[in-house]
């Protein structure tokens, strides 16, 4: 196999058969003096002036067949517009086959579907001058970080509180405070100056945590806010509301969003102290019942102590658990960080290694969707990535007698499969460039063109290369986990095309440990820890949500922010308006990468192929059905104590599927009849979506 310095070398061989473009400055500089805006170029070439802006900064390259028509227009206005004889930049582009932007202006891009109000000369202080404690790193223990934000002088009273109509405020550890606010723009103005709440940032390069009040359905009548929002597309209040123009008369602002279950309610920061207060509406569904079961029938206090241990060990809620597990990515990997201006000493915000940066990414075309701009314009037909989980049955005439004369089938769930997927997955940062024929190689992330139907596996397995496990029939794009798994397997795999990315970096590393702590911590305190023995696991699962609902219904909110925040990396245009070929919000924002959702989807379906395989080799058991990170077998007893492999010393057998509490270990998700299994087999139903009982779907994709 040909070593990474062989590889990058037959590619940058390639890269040179394709037209040279200039460094990025001077692309911007010959767009400049021939007088053409970013706008018209984007029109004339057929892409989003983002993409241009992109072009100019160095994120990313264009891509036959506007690399041609690009290089032909700056060689044009080359001969008209000649370089003047001025000393150089201080800062030289970066070289095009390693684009990283040298600085970014501005604050970062809104996440999800928040916007952040400008903070910029806040963050652009040099890192000495800021007063902020020094956050916990992830390497001390969950219990002791939140006794570190909790002491926090700047934030005494925690990160949040439930505001009742009576005025109190209901914080975390029992703390309850008194407000005076008859008003929206009073309540703001006494959360910032009188009620000590906030947390501080989770980063060094990050921001601070506004302070959260969660109004409660008694709370909003005394402000003047309706039970419910007419507007039930756009969910905000008019314009012209009551409430709204207070706020607008006492000179704040409200974000794009408008004031909506999750208002944002800001001042420009003056110097480095923001002005933002967080809103959540509870009497308009900010939160879903289905990721905080039960949390709206509580009492504020119960409420502000849901919120506040999901605030300590997740962060501090600012919209849905969607919105949150995205937000999370961005506090623990920030996209700017303050450096020194060498040319006039000023600290300016500039990129941060390892991150997103704040400018968004065209995709390659087969990581995209129809409708992308980018994807749109260029004609693309080449097909695209389909990385998915599994939603895969045995078909009932592979079922053997022995196998359909079993009592149960079993239902086993993977504790939130795709953030186990995250743990150490090497993504791509940088803009994807196309190879035509290149070796593969398991270690660079990106989306190759492959013909994997010559790889045949056992029938009663299904197809570790696509969602519905049907055997591929043909050349296909497959991200590098995929193609990477079929070496693993033993076969030669040549690529036809490939899209790669040279910048590489564990960039979801911090979020799935956050994560990973916080969801063992929230099960320990259900009683679910991991000294338990597999009978002892088992035991303590079934009762788990009868212990405490407040932390049961943090476990639910965790488990929503892992999925939600996978999911938002590839959101799709909304609205029965929508035009295919416009941009949408969500792809505007540099955390819309269809490429990082496929490598952790790709992970996934790789490693329970990898454990549905051993299966076979420990025990000679082959599954029912697998939906996602479920998976059904036949079994001789009504417990998975009764087909587990384990060792003669009792010890579960490594490689398959083991009882657990972590990500990745498995929990029962449901025992039935092995006769109900097969009845939904033979009417082509997936048994793993209804194994729960009370149909109940699985939750796709912890």
């Amino acid at each position: 196999m040909a070593s990474e310095e062989e590889l990058f070398a037959s590619v940058d061989a390639l890269l040179q058969e394709e037209p040279q473009l200039p460094p990025p400055a001077e692309r911007a500089r010959l767009r400049g003096a021939a007088g053409i805006t970013q706008a018209r170029m984007a029109k004339a070439l057929g892409v989003t002036e983002q993409t241009v802006k992109n072009w100019e900064n160095g994120r990313s390259d264009p891509k036959p067949p506007r690399l041609e028509a690009y290089q032909r227009l700056l060689t044009g206005w080359a001969a008209k517009y000649p370089a003047p004889d001025a000393r150089p930049s201080h800062a030289p582009a970066a070289p095009q086959s390693m684009p990283v932007p040298e600085t970014f202006t501005g604050p970062p891009a809104p996440e999800a579907n928040v916007e952040t109000p400008p903070t910029l000369d806040a963050e652009t202080a040099p890192e000495r001058e800021r007063p902020a404690a020094r956050p916990a790193t992830s390497r001390r223990p969950a219990k002791r970080r939140a006794a570190q934000l909790a002491t926090d002088p700047r934030f005494p009273h925690g990160p949040l509180a439930v505001l009742d109509g009576d005025g109190s405020a209901y914080g975390t550890d029992g703390i309850v405070l008194d407000c005076p606010a008859t008003t929206i723009p009073q309540l703001v103005e006494w959360t910032l100056k009188e009620s000590g709440l906030g947390a501080p940032r989770l980063h060094k390069n990050g921001k601070d945590s506004d302070p959260l009040i969660v109004i409660t359905e008694a709370a909003a009548v005394k402000f003047g806010l309706p039970e419910r929002l007419e507007d039930r597309r756009g969910l905000r209040l008019e314009e012209d509301h009551p409430v709204v123009k207070q706020i607008i008369k006492a000179k704040w602002q409200l974000t794009r969003r408008g004031f909506g279950p999750w208002p944002r309610i800001y001042r420009k920061a003056q110097g480095r102290e923001r002005q933002c207060v967080q809103l959540a509406i509870l009497p308009w569904d900010a939160l879903d019942g289905r990721s905080w079961p039960g949390v709206t029938e509580m009492e504020p206090a119960d409420i502000a102590r849901v919120l506040g241990v999901y605030a300590t060990r997740v962060i501090t809620p600012r919209g849905a658990t969607a919105v949150n597990g995205l937000e999370l990515m961005t506090a623990l990997r920030p996209p700017t960080r303050a450096v020194r201006d060498e040319e006039t000493g000023n600290w300016v915000s500039g990129y941060n290694p390892g991150s997103l940066g704040t400018e968004q990414m065209d995709p390659a075309p087969p990581e995209g969707q129809p409708e992308h701009p980018a994807v749109f314009h260029s004609g693309w037909t080449g097909g695209f990535l389909n990385e998915e989980a599994y939603q895969w049955v045995r078909p009932v005439d592979l079922l053997t007698g022995e196998e359909a004369a079993l009592p149960w089938a079993i239902g086993l769930d993977l504790n939130t499969a795709f953030l186990a997927a995250a743990a150490r997955l090497t993504v791509g940062l940088s803009a994807p460039d196309h190879f035509h024929t290149p070796a593969f190689n398991p270690k660079i992330p990106g989306c190759w063109l492959v013909d994997l139907s010559h790889i045949q596996v056992d029938p009663h397995l299904p197809s570790p290369f696509t969602p519905t496990g049907v055997r591929p029939t043909g050349p296909a794009w497959y991200q590098t986990h995929t193609v990477a798994y079929a070496q693993e397997l033993g076969y030669n795999v040549e690529p036809i095309e490939a899209y790669l990315r040279r910048e590489t970096g564990a960039y979801l590393d911090p979020w799935h440990d956050r994560l990973k702590t916080a969801y063992v911590d929230t099960l320990a305190d259900l009683g679910v820890t991991k000294d338990l023995d597999d009978a002892a696991f088992l035991a303590a699962m079934e009762r788990h949500k009868q212990v405490d609902p407040a932390m049961t219904a943090v476990l639910a909110a965790v488990k929503a922010t892992v999925k939600g925040g996978i999911g938002k990396l590839f959101e799709n245009p909304q609205g029965k308006d929508y035009t295919a070929g416009d941009p949408w919000p969500a792809m505007q924002r540099p955390t819309w990468r269809p490429d990082i959702r496929a490598a952790v989807i790709s992970k996934a379906r790789v490693n329970m192929h990898r454990k549905l395989t051993n299966m076979v080799k420990l025990t000679g058991l082959y599954p029912l059905a697998v939906l996602s990170d479920c998976v059904v077998y036949p079994s001789p007893g009504p417990s998975p104590l009764d087909f587990l492999p384990y060792a003669a010393s009792g010890k579960p057998q490594p490689g398959g599927f083991r009882l657990g509490p972590t990500p990745g270990l498995a929990k029962l998700e449901g025992v039935q009849p092995m006769t109900w299994a097969v009845d939904l087999m033979e009417k082509g139903l997936n048994p793993a979506r209804h194994i729960k009982g009370g149909d109940a779907v699985l939750d796709e994709g912890e």
